[in-house]
Order: structure tokens, then C-alpha cells, then sequence
């Protein structure tokens, strides 16, 4: 971090961002496309890291444990407090509805919020935006969210909301929780409904190429289907794009895959074929599903874990799909293995719900200027 401070390019006029527990970046994206110059990121995962490193070449990246960030990696900032933005959302897996597991307050990774807070503490800045899945609004009875606001509203003023991405352009139904915290007079209004009828599975991946089972090849070309203005969106100006890799399932879920309509889970496949499980009754119903191509999608999480079909074919989800699911353009490309893959993909704030929120910041910012 030593040469950070040389490397810093100060913006005279706009906000300037530093992104904590960044992933693969989908919340980095989104405020640079809504005008802020985001020049500190801090990730510890090698593999979203890399990924991050790869995609926000003028980002200077802390790629190790965050509570190792002492207030000497900040300096460079800590004058800039009028003009700074924090932001991120810290692990979220336990408090995920879907991790009942360690959904509770014995999970050491649903502490980490702390160092958020940490951060802030030390920066001063003048906005924070706080951002999780909706499932921290109730986790061991909301005590972690309670921690949060309590220590923010000693500073700042609180404003809370819940954004389903698919309002938001976002071809995906995926409910996120934002806090977005302001001081010294700062407003703020979260952003209105961009759009009034969702943007759907077909729209979305349409004009990709046509894959298998197992498809190991990253780099194609695009499909002969024109895409839509969603796809031209994505694609900017590519004529091919990277991340068409498939999980190779056996020869059992492929028979599985072959007995759900779109929409349809895993209750669609006959009892002879799910001796696997201990109790089939007790599957969650985002297992075995097929997206609907009509319909946006469901959450892109654990997509491989949970078996999720391609609409149409008798596949799971390439990890191209999944990132033109969550918003993410078709030059941003992820690294390490496929596993690695899916998980930063699954992991991500959509870019397109997270650009709707900081472009707000960005005019209440403005508006105070003028």
C-alpha cells in the first residue's frame, strides 16, 4: 500500500469511492457508472481479487485481510472526507435465508460488519452506503443490523430501503438491503422504479451461444440470435466475449434436468430419480429449478449447488448467463477456476441496482454544488 499515495489522482469536482469487502466488483461498477471515481478496493478472496484487479485497472486494490487496513493504508484520503463515499457489504452468507445452517449470531463471518464500521470511523466521509442481503433485516432477531445503525446514527442520518434488482433494468428478481448514510446536510431520496415491466430470462441471455453440457471453451463468439437492447447493452462494442464455461453434471441430473417445464423445480421429476436425497419432501423449492425464458430470473447465488437449468436446454447456466443475469457487461471477465466463477458471480451486487443508487448520491451530491 506504500505507493498508493503516489498513485492517488485527486477528483476536484465529484465524489471519490473506496469499496469494502469488493468481490468481483459489481458494486465498484455501478458507482463508476454513475460518475464516481472509485480509487481504493479491499478484498481478501485471491480469486475476486484477481478478478477485481483485472477489471478496475485504475482502482488501486488492498488484496488482503481488511482488518490488516490500518489508519496509514487510509491517509491519502482522510482529507478528502467532504467528497468520499464508503461502501460495500460485508459477508452476507450468514445471513443468507438460505444458509439456516449458521444463519444466527455464532457465525464469526456475520461480524465482520465491524470492520466496516471501522473504516468509517476512521474516514469520516460523508456518505456511507451500507449494502446486504434482505435476510440481515431479521437474522438472531436483527441484532447485527441494530449494531450497524446504532453506531452510523451517532454521525450521520439513516436512510433504509429494500431494491429488487428487477426494478431496476436488472433481468433477475434479487431483494438487496441499503442503508445509505449522510452527513453535514446531505439528502438523500432512493431512486424511483426505472422500469415497470421486468426484463426477462430470454431478453437477457438470448443472443449468447448455444452450449453443453460441460462446455470448457471460454472465448466464443455470439449466437445467430439478435439480441436484444438489453443484450446490445451488454455486449458495448465486443464481437465475442470470455466466460462460456459449464459445470459438467453426470449422466443422473442431466435425466433429472429432463422432467422440469420452465418455472418448474425439482417436484417435477419423478421419486425414482431422487433416491439420492434423504428426504426429497424437504427440498427447497429453487432446487432442480428451470428458469422460465417469459420471466425474470430467480437469485443467482449458489447456482451450481442448486442445480439451476438453462430455460431451454438440458444444461445448468454458464457463467457468462449468470453475469448477463446479474447485469454485468460482457467485458468484465472472470478469473480463476469455474467454481471460483460462479461464486464471485453469485456473491455480486447486480451493477445496474447499484448505479441506480449511487447516481442518486451523485445528484444530491451535485445539487449542493450548484
Amino acid at each position: 500500500m506504500a505507493d498508493i499515495a503516489n498513485r492517488l489522482v485527486v477528483v476536484r469536482h465529484g465524489l471519490i469511492g473506496i469499496d469494502l469487502f469488493a468481490g468481483a466488483g459489481g458494486m465498484s461498477l455501478g458507482a463508476k457508472a454513475a460518475g464516481i471515481d472509485v480509487q481504493l478496493a479491499v478484498e481478501s478472496d485471491p480469486y475476486a481479487a484477481q478478478t477485481y484487479a483485472a477489471n478496475h485497472r485504475t482502482t488501486s486494490l488492498f488484496a488482503s485481510d481488511i482488518r490488516t487496513l490500518d489508519s496509514t493504508d487510509l491517509a491519502p484520503w482522510k482529507a478528502l472526507a467532504d467528497r468520499l463515499v464508503v461502501f460495500g457489504g460485508p459477508p452476507c452468507q450468514g445471513f443468507s435465508w438460505s444458509n439456516l445452517r449458521t444463519r444466527n449470531a455464532t457465525n464469526e463471518k456475520n461480524w465482520l460488519f465491524r470492520e466496516f464500521l471501522r473504516v468509517v470511523r476512521l474516514l469520516n466521509p460523508a456518505w456511507v452506503v451500507f449494502e446486504n442481503v434482505q435476510g440481515i433485516v431479521d437474522t438472531a432477531g436483527g441484532i447485527f443490523l441494530d449494531q450497524v445503525k446504532k453506531s452510523l446514527k451517532q454521525n450521520y442520518k439513516l436512510h433504509s430501503a429494500l431494491l429488487n434488482a428487477m426494478h431496476y433494468g436488472v433481468p433477475q428478481s434479487r431483494t438487496r438491503y441499503f442503508l445509505v448514510c449522510t452527513r453535514n446536510g446531505n439528502r438523500f431520496y432512493f431512486p424511483s422504479r426505472t422500469r415497470k415491466t421486468p426484463l426477462t430470462v430470454d431478453e437477457a441471455i438470448r443472443d449468447l451461444p448455444r452450449l453443453l453440457n460441460g462446455h470448457n471453451v471460454s472465448r466464443l463468439p455470439y449466437g445467430p440470435v439478435s439480441p436484444s437492447s438489453y443484450g446490445r447493452l451488454m455486449r458495448g462494442a465486443n464481437h465475442s466475449c470470455q466466460n462460456h464455461i459449464v459445470t459438467r453434471n453426470t449422466p443422473l441430473v442431466i435425466s433429472r434436468y429432463r422432467y422440469v417445464p420452465p418455472g418448474g423445480n425439482w417436484e417435477n421429476i419423478p421419486a425414482d430419480l431422487m433416491t439420492g436425497y434423504r428426504d426429497r419432501t424437504r427440498c427447497h423449492t429453487g432446487l432442480y429449478r428451470r428458469l422460465h425464458p417469459d420471466r425474470p430470473s430467480i437469485v443467482i447465488s449458489n447456482y451450481r449447488k442448486n442445480m439451476l437449468i438453462h430455460p431451454r436446454a438440458d444444461r445448468g447456466l454458464s457463467v457468462r448467463e449468470a453475469a448477463r443475469l446479474q447485469s454485468f457487461p460482457d467485458s468484465f471477465e472472470l478469473m480463476g477456476s469455474i467454481g471460483f466463477q460462479q461464486q464471485q458471480i453469485g456473491n455480486a451486487v447486480p451493477p445496474l441496482l447499484a448505479r441506480a443508487v449511487f447516481r442518486k448520491i451523485s445528484r444530491c451530491f451535485q445539487s449542493r454544488q450548484t
